[in-house]
């Protein structure tokens, strides 16, 4: 599993993320009742009420950590091309900027997420929203999902070709009675609940155009194969994951997918559980990569699940060495405990993420391989 150095060094130095081995030296091992409650000695008549304090004391110690505010997003895995290295790390700092003044203002993780995801669309400089990859038929179409932690409601939509912000779409549909709404049927939906639509035209960059036309000439059937090692293709999908002032968590990603792809492909992105998820009882993450395995793996419910177990940062190694060694997968995640701490791990040569909390001065932005 070749996870790279940056992806488990930089952030932890960053960010100064505690894991469950510091956690558990806080109980401070060998020490006897007496010295942790600062007693020297402890007379006999005395002993139930120590006895007492001792399990008051190691009670409040397995209690969770108070939440802290916190924001983690990614603007996608895979090759990042030179000349565009710069968008990608601005991008990152704009959407993180974004979502973080949500939660400073004391808004709701889903607001901050929706609001940093938002932010990432309308950049067209990433694949999601204006801007995004082609399909082979020359259509820009778009998924998104959105998930809140506390009550586990979710949204998405899929193969949407005519809305420049599909996570407002996927608020919608979080907001009803469904969870996925795909195609024409998904855009007539939209229409009727008054999610403002655009000119599909105008979502089409010229520098996708050329991209496209590349990928057919490599592959006229398929476009490019997203999974082959060493095929230099635009990052995949953005997304992001936080958690707001009183513990709520909301996980949520964007994408148009891979460049190439036949119409009405639908990978991870609008499904909960392989490219997002949230529980406040444990964590929100949200995924990007080859989007065929992390269905079949669902990745982002498997990442949650680990942090219970294990620290952040350990729960998205341990979830992206499975991905690659059971599914020959790549890609990365992001992922947020529900105390703040936080986690990603990527197997491709970059993930551009970024990073902000109660604890930063100013947002850390890394994961964009050297030239």
């Amino acid at each position: 599993m070749a996870i790279p150095e940056h992806a488990a060094g930089e952030i932890v130095h960053a960010a100064g993320v505690a894991d469950d081995e510091s956690l558990e030296r806080g109980r401070i091992p060998g020490a006897d009742a007496a010295d942790v409650l600062g007693v020297q000695q402890v007379p006999i008549v005395h002993t139930l009420s120590a006895a007492i304090l001792l399990v008051q004391y190691a009670a409040a110690m397995d209690r969770p950590h108070p939440p802290r505010r916190a924001i983690i997003v990614h603007c996608g895995a895979w090759a990042i091309p030179s000349e565009e290295k710069e968008a990608h790390r601005a991008g990152c700092l704009a959407a993180v900027t974004a979502g973080w003044k949500v939660l400073e203002e004391g808004g709701k993780a889903i607001d901050a997420v929706r609001m940093a995801i938002r932010t990432m669309e309308d950049d067209t400089n990433l694949n999601a929203g204006a801007g995004s990859v082609l399909t082979r038929g020359g259509h820009v179409e778009l998924d998104a999902g959105l998930m809140n932690g506390t009550t586990l409601d979710c949204g998405g939509v899929a193969a949407i070709q005519n809305r420049k912000n599909p996570i407002d779409a996927a608020a919608v549909i979080l907001e009803s009675k469904y969870v996925i709404m795909s195609g024409l049927g998904g855009m007539q939906y939209l229409d009727e609940h008054g999610v403002p639509s655009v000119d599909p035209e105008s979502l089409i960059e010229p520098r996708e155009r050329e991209r496209l036309q590349r990928a057919l000439e490599r592959d006229p059937a398929d476009g490019l194969d997203f999974g082959s090692a060493g095929v230099s293709v635009p990052p995949d999908t953005v997304g992001a994951v936080a958690v707001d002032h009183i513990g709520r968590m909301a996980a949520g990603a964007s994408t148009g997918g891979i460049c190439g792809k036949p119409p009405g492909r639908m990978g991870d992105t609008p499904i909960p559980g392989a490219g997002y998820y949230a529980d406040d009882l444990s964590a929100g993450a949200a995924c990007t990569g080859w989007g065929e395995p992390l269905l079949r793996m669902g990745l982002a419910r498997r990442a949650v699940d680990l942090a219970r177990e294990h620290n952040a940062m350990d729960a998205t190694w341990l979830v992206m060495k499975e991905f690659e060694e059971r599914f020959g997968g790549r890609g990365g995640v992001i992922l947020l405990a529900r105390d703040g701490s936080i986690g990603f791990s990527y197997n491709t040569p970059s993930m551009a993420t970024a990073y902000m909390d109660e604890e930063l001065q100013v947002p850390f932005v890394g994961g964009i391989a050297a030239d």
